[in-house]
C-alpha cells in the first residue's frame, strides 16, 4: 500500500469518528431529555473516568483511556441503539463493525484499534473491566446531572448503571456522585485556618 493510500484510509476513519460529535445518545430521549449529550461527549468523559479508575485500581490508565475512547465508535454505523430497541433489533457485533471501519487504515493502526475493541468486548482484562465500569459510571454521572437539571425520570439509568459496576473504586465514585452536587466545584475551596 502506498503512503498516500494509508493516509487516506486513516483520515477516512478520523472523519467517520467525527460523526460521533453530532450523534445523540438516544436512550435519554425516553427520560425526557430533549437534547442529550453526543456519543463523543460521553466517550470523552468515559475516557477521563477510565483513566482515574485505572489509577485507583492499579490498571494501565493509557490503555483504559484508549478502550474508552473506542468503545462506542461503531455507533457511527449502527447508531446508539436504546436498550429497549435491543429487544427487537440485532446489530452486527462491534468487532465486525470496527473491522469494516478500519479496513483501509494502515495495518498498524487497524491492528491497534481492532485489538483494543476486541479486548473491551471480551471484558476479561483488568483494563477492559475498568473501561466498562467507566462507561457505566459516566452514564450514572450523566443521569445525576440530568436529575439536577429537573429531569426526574432517570432512576432506572442510575440503578442499572450502579448495579453493573464491578470495581470497588467505581462503586465508591458512584456513591460519591449520588450524594454530591454537580456544580459544587464552582464554590471556592475553604481556606484552612
Amino acid at each position: 500500500m502506498s503512503d498516500d493510500h494509508d493516509a487516506a484510509g486513516a483520515i477516512t476513519f478520523i472523519f467517520e469518528a467525527g460523526v460521533l460529535k453530532r450523534a445523540a445518545r438516544t436512550g435519554w430521549w425516553f427520560a425526557g431529555v430533549k437534547h442529550p449529550e453526543s456519543i463523543a461527549e460521553h466517550s470523552f468523559r468515559t475516557a477521563l473516568i477510565g483513566m482515574m479508575l485505572a489509577a485507583m485500581e492499579g490498571a494501565d490508565p493509557a490503555r483504559v483511556s484508549m478502550l474508552c475512547v473506542l468503545h462506542d465508535t461503531q455507533e457511527t454505523r449502527i447508531t446508539d441503539i436504546p436498550h429497549i430497541a435491543k429487544r427487537y433489533l440485532t446489530a452486527a457485533p462491534n468487532i465486525t463493525v470496527t473491522a469494516d471501519q478500519v479496513a483501509n487504515c494502515p495495518p498498524a493502526v487497524a491492528d491497534v484499534i481492532t485489538a483494543a475493541v476486541a479486548e473491551y468486548e471480551a471484558g476479561e482484562t483488568l483494563e477492559a473491566i475498568v473501561a466498562r465500569d467507566a462507561d457505566k459510571l459516566e452514564c450514572l454521572v450523566q443521569a445525576v446531572e440530568y436529575r439536577h437539571h429537573g429531569i426526574d425520570n432517570v432512576q432506572r439509568w442510575i440503578d442499572s448503571s450502579r448495579a453493573a459496576l464491578k470495581t470497588t473504586s467505581a462503586q465508591r465514585l458512584a456513591d460519591a456522585a449520588l450524594s454530591g452536587q454537580p456544580l459544587a466545584w464552582l464554590n471556592p475551596p475553604e481556606s484552612p485556618e
